[in-house]
């Protein structure tokens, strides 16, 4: 059997950015949804939202810790496998526990951990990989996430459409196959050394020393936000302030912002300068 080549790691990882996506930003199409199935305010579905995105952060931050240690091909495989788990525990938990708020929250918080680590892990082993022109991969590998979000609104926006909104549980076990089997991709597709040979990288205690690693945590942290708020509420918005139904508020909100966002990666990704652009 002729061994894989970098190419495949490439896009393992393009599709690693899709499982991203999804976990990000298919529970927020069920927001409205959640509310009145299981009696859930607005308050504490804001809470889903920015439970997710800071534990998302505390995961990027504490990554340095063990992603070295125990390497990036383990640290891939755990990202999917939480990926899917969580995407599974959301589709039983709130049926299956009492207090089914509760349950949202620990099946975000597991799938919030692979998100986490994807967010870290993904870009470097495409970093590392000899292709021919890094910075176009680079700049098509983030403009991935991009397209997944509009692909996780369209797709489910056409199930819902075909079957009902009752049928969302069935969605996400659908979607739970994505990070399954990008998970088997990478038990095979080949890891490149993210460092050269005989290099250290830089140690957590540097790392929290630096000004500029905390002026870019604020930078990521700002930008990371404002996009959740955006792309997260877009669709329940457009359902309740504006009245219309979940299929045109889902187009009209999240997934336009979310194609918008991938015009500009392409457009970066087509300019001469070599720029690369940065989805959070």
């Amino acid at each position: 059997m002729k061994p894989l080549s970098y190419e495949s790691t490439v896009r393992s990882c393009f599709v690693a950015y899709i499982v991203q996506a999804i976990v990000n930003n298919f529970a927020p199409l069920l927001f409205v949804t959640f509310s009145e199935s299981f009696g859930i305010d607005m308050g504490r579905i804001t809470l889903l939202i920015t439970f997710n995105f800071v534990l998302q952060l505390c995961v990027d931050l504490l990554s340095t810790l063990f992603v070295d240690r125990i390497g990036y091909r383990v640290s891939m495989i755990l990202a999917h496998f939480l990926s899917a788990l969580g995407l599974l525990l959301m589709a039983v938990l709130p049926f299956t526990m009492e207090n089914s708020f509760v349950a949202l929250l620990i099946a975000i918080a597991v799938y919030a951990v692979g998100g986490g680590l994807l967010e870290v892990i993904v870009s470097p082993v495409v970093e590392a990989c000899p292709t021919k022109n890094k910075a176009r991969e680079m700049s098509l590998l983030h403009s991935f996430y991009c397209w997944g979000f509009v692909a996780v609104i369209l797709i489910s926006t056409l199930f819902f459409h075909l079957f009902g909104i009752s049928s969302w549980r069935v969605m996400a076990l659908l979607w739970m196959t994505v990070p399954l089997v990008n998970m088997v991709a990478f038990f095979f597709v080949p890891i490149f050394p993210v460092l050269p040979e005989g290099e250290k990288g830089m140690s957590a205690k540097g790392l929290f020393s630096s000004g500029t690693f905390w002026i870019l945590l604020l930078m990521m942290l700002s930008s990371g936000a404002a996009e959740q708020a955006v792309g997260q509420w877009a669709s329940a918005f457009a359902e309740k302030g504006l009245g219309v139904g979940k299929t045109i508020g889902d187009l009209a909100g999240p997934c336009l912002f979310a194609f918008m966002q991938g015009m500009q990666g392409s457009a970066t990704e087509r300019s001469e300068t070599g720029l690369i652009s940065i989805e959070l």
